[in-house]
């Protein structure tokens, strides 16, 4: 299977029609469309209408997407992924689905930072908030991906799971942009491929300790990377 990928949308900044225009071809090359989370840019349902209206009209093969940290701006998140999913995308939110024998799994993810320096719970109640974020994405994206049986398994979240990937943004910022955590069921389990957004200057791609790829495909890092062609990573799933 060829999926397409691409990430921080951010509809309207990124009009709706532009993005129509950009995704209408994408039929041509792959047979899913993955979308990496801040689909729209303030998390109102109005936007993310705007954004289903545009994909139902432009693509025509299956669309998986997962929510994003401006998707949760305005409070409604569950209104957004009801939008977008009254215009056919499966929105996924700890949950997996397969699509012509290829799973699919889906979360949002959380921050926290990687490796040795990532955050740890202790300290004020609050801290332990955050890591404990971050701890219950992984355990979704891990319970998700022990319902799969098939041969290859597709993740698609918005933070990083691997520092790899955020190379190039400011170190200062690396406790934002993802969290190692979320490494860790990747390693568990016999994944195919990684899609995420949100590290919008960071690296295109990187590999897991298990030597899973992982691709960032923030719109952004894509257009600076590839100046030459679209702002959507296309990459054939093998086992």
């Amino acid at each position: 299977m060829v999926v397409a990928a691409i990430g921080d949308l951010h509809c309207p900044k990124l009009p709706a029609d532009v993005l129509a225009r950009l995704l209408s071809s994408v039929a041509d090359t792959a047979e899913v469309l993955v979308l990496c989370g801040d689909l729209t840019d303030r998390g109102l349902e109005d936007e993310a209408r705007a954004l289903g209206h545009a994909l139902r009209n432009a693509v025509k093969i299956p669309v998986v997407a997962v929510l994003g940290n401006h998707d949760h701006e305005a409070g409604k998140p569950d209104a957004v992924k009801a939008a977008l999913a009254d215009a056919g995308v499966q929105v996924l939110d700890g949950e997996a689905v397969e699509i012509r024998g290829v799973g699919f799994v889906g979360v949002k993810g959380f921050g926290g930072g990687f490796g040795v320096r990532a955050l740890q719970p202790w300290g004020e109640e609050t801290i332990k908030r955050f890591v404990h974020e971050a701890v219950d994405e992984a355990v979704r994206l891990e319970s998700a991906l022990a319902k799969l049986r098939t041969s290859r398994q597709v993740v698609v979240m918005h933070y990083a799971p691997i520092d790899g990937t955020v190379k190039g943004e400011p170190p200062e910022i690396y406790p934002f942009l993802g969290s190692s955590r979320l490494e860790d069921p990747l390693v568990r389990y016999p994944v195919s491929a990684v899609f995420h957004g949100h590290a919008h200057h960071g690296s295109p791609e990187g590999r897991t300790r298990a030597g899973t790829p992982v691709y960032n495909v923030a719109i952004p890092l894509l257009q600076r990377a590839f100046p030459d062609r679209p702002p959507i990573r296309t990459v054939e799933i093998t086992e």
